[in-house]
């Protein structure tokens, strides 16, 4: 299976370049920032976004320093979003170590997540990348109400499988639409490639976080870097559970809703839910789900001449409805 190094080769060099840029992006003069936005970097993982917008300017066009600013502005944006997201949750890890809001409380936490949003946007102003702006506010817009709709729903817990699709859309997929998008506008005017590479960006973002819920189901938790059956345990329906529960007989269905209603799942009822889901499809339901949007984002791509950038991109769309992590 392809892994996000083997995606990466095409830009490395810009990469390994962009590191130094970020990270002067974050200068401040106030210590305790500095100090923070210096553990910030040291917990950055796979770069999943900046890469985007990398591989979408080289498939385009050119990579250039229109490129790394629109690569910085999602990756503030993105970074931003993490913070604010574990004061949200109350999460006092991601990915195993431990979170600002953790280690400097809350009212930090919201400071600092509010000044790598602030730095983001006026890295537009500042560069005069108006259309940059537009697009990283839409993003930003679309994941809060993303997440409000998601917060709406578990209060009820009669999630279906369009506004699933709606709620992964906007948390998930409109800031991988965004990077693909910036990195096309940064190498190109060609408005049917922005078109394309934003809606490239759409489809693997929504099969990512499909192929995340999928994975609570079937992970073990040291692969996740996350609590397993988290999505149970915090009474979120997603895809496998809805697509079982619709199909199931009503009583049997009302049975397993309960149970993630409840939000006190033990070790016997959460294997409750997982056989529920497997019995009545849903892993498989999902998992052609991911893999028939990885497909229509890879058909996007035709339009576009071989290089590879695009190579990459289509080892993206793969990657992103196989991953075990």
């Amino acid at each position: 299976m392809i892994a996000v190094k083997e995606v990466r080769k095409p830009i490395e060099p810009y990469l390994q370049e962009f590191d130094t840029y970020f990270k002067s992006t974050m200068k401040t003069h106030v210590s305790l920032l500095n100090i923070i936005v210096k553990y910030i970097i040291k917990q950055r993982g796979k770069q999943i976004r900046p890469t985007l917008v990398f591989l979408s300017a080289a498939m385009c066009g050119e990579v250039s320093q229109r490129t790394f600013i629109g690569a910085a502005m999602v990756e503030l944006l993105h970074t931003a979003t993490l913070v604010h997201d574990d004061v949200v949750d109350d999460s006092a890890e991601r990915r195993g170590v431990a979170s600002i809001n953790a280690l400097w409380k809350n009212k930090v936490a919201i400071l600092v997540g509010d000044f790598l949003l602030s730095r983001g946007l006026l890295i537009a102003v500042e560069n005069n990348e108006f259309a940059y702006l537009k697009a990283t506010s839409t993003a930003v817009k679309r994941m809060s109400e993303g997440e409000l709709l998601q917060i709406e729903k578990s209060r009820e817990l009669n999630l279906d499988e369009e506004t699933y699709f709606k709620i992964i859309s906007d948390k998930t997929a409109s800031l991988t639409s965004t990077c693909c998008l910036i990195g096309s506008l940064s190498a190109t005017d060609n408005a049917e490639y922005h078109k394309a590479l934003q809606q490239y960006g759409e489809y693997v973002g929504i099969a990512f976080q499909i192929r995340d819920d999928i994975l609570d189901y079937t992970s073990r938790s040291a692969i996740l870097g996350k609590p397993i059956a988290n999505d149970i345990k915090e009474k979120k329906l997603t895809l496998p559970l809805i697509h079982a529960a619709s199909i199931a007989p009503k009583d049997k269905a009302k049975e397993i809703i309960s149970i993630v209603k409840k939000g006190k799942a033990t070790s016997d009822s959460i294997q409750k839910v997982f056989r529920f889901v497997d019995e009545y499809g849903g892993i498989e339901y999902a998992t052609n789900k991911a893999n028939q949007l990885s497909e229509d984002a890879k058909q996007l791509l035709t339009i576009f001449p071989d290089s590879p950038a695009k190579t990459a991109l289509l080892q993206f769309a793969d990657f992103v409805s196989n991953r075990q992590s």
